[in-house]
């Protein structure tokens, strides 16, 4: 389906007839319309074509090897992705890491890592929540003891996206643990996943995926060089990236690709035919029209070099909040066979619901809580106490 909240010029449907044509072309049937991320070997190997495209990164300057695509371009990647059902690629690379060196990285960091990124060498996880420390993050406890040229980690992460998988980790960890505020004191690391005393270990969801790992730090000893920023001054990096998840968390393609799914089921089961039924569809898509055009402002505002702010707290409730409600949607169409997680017999082929209705779950935790960013909202835009 399409939904889009502008018209095209002549430059930018050629270009997005190119994108169609391309992803017809390449992208196989067993990574179409997937719920959960596929393996790891079939991710990489989708990131690997992209790549050789060369729209892997169109937000990335050309200097650091992107494609430095115009925010129009960027919508239609994101827009053609979505209606071609391709799987979500590791965004801790290149949304995450790969932005934050750009700002805050040395040279030699920003040689050493950015070019791996690009080209799917080198897999990232984020090593920020704790056991006790999720959307109150600033309660860390995973600690650093510099000992010389070295950090020495000690501690546990948990709810790490791929640990099991990645080459290095960049993490958030406590080097004084006596500063004034618990803000304060924490550090921005990298760290390479090979070093000993580092465990990662899978956790299954209830989605049926091992995304998610928990790992853990034995006396590992990490290099100073591999300090992001200043020593204790994490805490302002930290917030610098969790603007970029945040408004990862509420990129429309995942929605699209479920509202799509919606249509096809309801046609399926004869839901379509419901007058209340398509009304409830016909609001969730306008919904997701407003959502596409305020992600598209977002992405312009971060283009031009300025902060976006609480604006990515509104973006992340905003988007996982809609993009449950899509899920709910999906359930219902599916009818009695919403509860199997096989995938449901459409005149369009086989379309998921269950799987896809499991894995939203978590969209309005992960990046930081719905209730949290309430009160990032209240506080910082509404100037409530």
């Amino acid at each position: 389906m399409d939904i889009s909240f502008r018209e095209d010029s002549a430059d930018e449907k050629a270009f997005r007839m190119e994108v169609r044509a391309w992803l017809a072309k390449t992208l196989p049937d067993d990574l179409r319309g997937l719920s959960t991320r596929s393996t790891y070997e079939r991710t990489q190997w989708w990131h690997k074509q992209i790549f050789a495209r060369g729209w892997i990164a169109p937000h990335w300057p050309r200097e650091y090897g992107g494609m430095e695509a115009t925010l129009n371009q960027q919508i239609i990647l994101k827009e053609e992705f979505a209606r071609a059902g391709a799987p979500e690629l590791s965004g801790q690379g290149l949304n995450h890491i790969g932005p934050i060196l750009m700002q805050f990285g040395t040279p030699e960091q920003k040689a050493k890592h950015l070019p791996p990124i690009l080209a799917g060498d080198v897999v990232w996880c984020q090593g920020y929540s704790e056991p006790n420390a999720g959307s109150d993050l600033a309660s860390l406890t995973t600690r650093g003891d510099v000992q010389g040229d070295h950090i020495i980690v000690n501690g546990q992460k948990i709810w790490t996206t791929w640990a099991h998988h990645a080459h290095w980790i960049f993490a958030l960890i406590r080097t004084d643990p006596g500063a004034a505020r618990k803000q304060a004191g924490i550090s921005f690391i990298l760290i390479d996943m090979k070093t000993p005393g580092i465990k990662p270990s899978g956790i299954k969801t209830i989605a049926g995926d091992d995304e998610f790992a928990q790992v853990f730090f034995d006396n590992v000893r990490v290099p100073i060089t591999n300090l992001v920023g200043k020593l204790n001054d994490g805490w302002k990096i930290a917030n610098s990236l969790l603007v970029h998840e945040r408004l990862g968390n509420a990129n429309p393609q995942v929605a699209i690709d479920v509202v799509d799914r919606v249509r096809k089921i309801g046609a399926a089961t004869g839901m379509m035919e419901l007058a209340a039924f398509r009304d409830r569809l016909a609001r969730l898509e306008l919904d997701l029209l407003s959502l596409s055009a305020a992600y598209s402002h977002a992405i312009g505002i971060i283009n031009a070099g300025r902060e976006l702010g609480p604006d990515s707290s509104f973006m992340k409730i905003v988007g996982t909040e809609l993009l449950q409600r899509a899920t709910d949607l999906l359930i219902e169409a599916a009818g009695a066979e919403g509860a199997s997680l096989e995938r449901i017999d459409t005149p369009e082929g086989r379309v998921d619901a269950a799987t896809a209705f499991l894995q939203s779950r978590r969209a309005t935790i992960y990046g930081g809580s719905g209730e949290i960013q309430r009160n990032i909202l209240s506080k910082r835009v509404l100037t409530l106490p």
